[in-house]
């Protein structure tokens, strides 16, 4: 037989495969075509079994993972030395089984035992997902609720992956809902928050309040700055609510006053005609008279109609001064309900110049975080930090200056800070931040981030860059500790942070 070139082989063999009706698979492939060829086959290589056994091999860490890799392409290139390797390197990685195994048992659990535990952990992360997501798909609920029975009763562990899988594609569907909803009602919030505000542009207390509100609800959010929303809502609430009432009650005065006026008008103008048709009848008496005894009578009639003018008149004086009194005292009234708003605005609790939390508004973040901290057992700082050089600054480059250079810190500090923790003034240049669920170590390497970023970040100061520094002194408070003691403690740390080079955080 002469010899015959690789692709008159290859057809010869595709068409045994046609007339035997046989799947063109590599395997059929491979052993017509050295018939056909007259050489010998290579041992047989296992490719799908082997692919079959990596898809359902576990993969609990990168090292599993990398390896299993590894293993599809040794099996794609029929490598049994690349398979082994894969293998031993795969087994390498094993995590320990006793990680699976029940409380208070000393010996591994089987594989069984551990897909049971792992299904059994997945089904608690969808119930604890599931309140997030909201109760308004149906089809969502009731994909979650089947997908929760078969992960607890079902030990099929490839019925499960499938499901598992189309689940997780449902499930970002819910998630970007949620997102979506959660967008559009912050947008409506602020468009309310807004339409309040253009409708009270007279009224600087509440522009203010209003102003916080849109600051507060402005992304990232978190259960403290929504507390926070709540709490400036129910204030404008309720100072809009009292204004409303005192408002319509002086308008309601107002217009029973001028009511009363007019009134009293209309009697002063019917008196005025009867006593000049009095009059007039009077001299037309005096004109037709002829004896002295005839004036007497129409004398008389005329001081008496003269006296009865007079005593209206005196009487509508006095009811006009007394409205005139009335009419001043609400005016006062309006006036010490502007004055209350003035003195609410002032009491407000945020900082009017920074726009950080004030000493009100640090007394009650405070207070919440103490007893969140003691209710929860979690650790609970307070970092004091001071501008360093900050009277030399002022005096050199004026106030002004120096206001900008404390706005400057608080914005730094603001992005630079978590979003659970508070900023306050707590007077002059020396503020006062709040470090929920840290401890010590953690809280200084917090203050110490944020000196690096005002570093990279200068004051502008007209055409000149200039660097602001603080020193800091950071407490954790103790169990029995109230704020007043921790912030002393932070403030001896902080002046200690001074008097040994500034630019300092030290533990307290």
């Amino acid at each position: 037989m002469p010899d015959r070139s690789p692709s008159e082989i290859a057809r010869e063999t595709f068409k045994i495969l046609a007339g035997k009706r046989l799947a063109p698979t590599p395997e059929n492939y491979q052993a017509h075509y050295h018939e056909v060829a007259g050489t010998l086959a290579p041992a047989y290589f296992p490719s799908e079994p082997l692919r079959q056994i990596a898809a359902v091999l576990p993969s609990r860490n990168p090292g599993q993972e990398k390896q299993l890799g590894l293993l599809t392409s040794a099996i794609g290139q029929r490598s049994w030395d690349k398979v082994e390797a894969a293998l031993v390197g795969y087994a390498s990685f094993a995590v320990s089984a006793s990680a699976f195994a029940p409380l208070g048992s000393a010996e591994p659990a089987e594989p069984e035992a551990q897909v049971t535990a792992l299904q059994e952990q997945v089904a608690r992360l969808i119930e604890s997902a599931q309140p997030a997501l909201g109760a308004d798909d149906a089809r969502f609920l009731s994909q979650a609720a089947e997908m929760l029975r078969m992960l607890r009763h079902s030990h099929d562990v490839m019925a499960v992956k499938t499901a598992l899988g189309n689940f997780a594609h449902r499930l970002s569907f819910a998630a970007e809902d949620q997102a979506e909803i959660k967008s559009s009602l912050l947008n409506l919030l602020h468009m309310v928050f807004e339409n309040i505000g253009e409708l009270c542009t007279e009224d600087r207390w509440l522009r203010g309040q209003i102003d916080a509100l849109m600051n507060a609800s402005t992304p990232p959010l978190n259960l403290r700055r929504l507390d926070d929303v709540e709490r400036r809502l129910r204030d404008v609430i309720f100072k809009q609510t009292e204004a409303k009432g005192r408002a319509s009650q002086a308008q309601a005065q107002m217009q029973q006053l001028l009511a009363t006026f007019v009134e009293r008008l209309s009697q002063m103008s019917e008196s005025s005609t009867v006593y000049h048709g009095k009059i007039e009848n009077c001299a037309r008496l005096i004109e037709q008279a002829t004896t002295i005894e005839e004036l007497g009578p129409v004398l008389q009639d005329a001081i008496t109609a003269t006296r009865s003018m007079a005593h209206d008149m005196a009487h509508s004086r006095d009811e006009l001064q007394t409205m005139r009194a009335k009419t001043e005292q609400a005016e006062e009234q309006i006036a010490r309900l502007h004055n209350e708003l003035d003195r609410a605005s002032a009491q407000a609790r945020h900082d009017a110049l920074t726009g950080v939390l004030n000493r009100r508004g640090l007394d009650e973040a405070m207070a919440r975080e103490i007893a969140t901290a003691r209710r929860k057992g979690h650790a609970l700082c307070v970092a004091l930090l001071d501008l360093d050089n900050f009277k030399k600054f002022n005096d050199q480059l004026g106030h002004d200056a120096g206001d900008a250079a404390l706005q400057h810190l608080a914005d730094v500090a603001r992005q630079s800070i978590r979003p659970q923790d508070s900023l306050a003034r707590y007077g002059g240049e020396e503020f006062v931040i709040v470090l929920p669920d840290t401890g010590l170590e953690a809280a200084i390497a917090i203050l110490t981030r944020l000196q690096r970023e005002l570093t990279t970040r200068y004051f502008l100061s007209g055409k000149d860059k200039l660097l602001i520094t603080f020193s800091a002194g950071v407490a954790q408070m103790a169990d029995s500790e109230d704020m007043a003691d921790a912030i002393k403690r932070a403030d001896g740390a902080m002046y200690l942070a001074k008097r040994t080079g500034k630019n300092r955080v030290l533990g307290a």
